[in-house]
């Protein structure tokens, strides 16, 4: 129809949002009415690997902790692009090939990067 701005195709897709994000706030809804609150000392006590905390804690994380980690979710991201595109390579021509290419370099400028700032020092 010329006088509509909403795509018909798009309707199903629209209504499943709206659902779905009923759903997930009608849930959430539902268990803090019916959920049983009882705190006591030992449940609000902060739970690590099954040892009992003594104190507060006396030093922080290192910044490189988190360069190391950030790291490791862009080499993480990198394989997931590069598994399909390799599956498919022989379909996809020299364009995609050299969009790879690039790709990979950009990665290769960030990891040079991060050596050189000595990221991956663990002292």
């Amino acid at each position: 129809m010329p006088g509509t701005y909403l795509p018909s195709d798009y309707l199903p897709i629209l209504i499943f949002l709206i659902i779905a994000t009923a759903f997930g706030l009608g849930a959430l809804l539902i268990g803090e009415i019916f959920r049983i609150k009882r705190p006591y000392f030992e449940k609000l006590m902060p739970y690590e690997s099954g040892i009992i905390p003594t104190g507060e804690p006396q030093y922080r994380f290192s910044i490189r902790f988190y360069i190391i980690a950030m790291l490791f979710v862009v080499f993480d991201i990198e394989a997931v692009f590069i598994y399909p595109w390799a599956i498919v390579y022989d379909k996809i021509g020299i364009y995609a090939f050299i969009e790879m290419v690039i790709f990979i370099l950009i990665l290769l400028v960030g990891y040079i990067y991060a050596w050189r700032k000595e990221a991956f020092k663990w002292d």
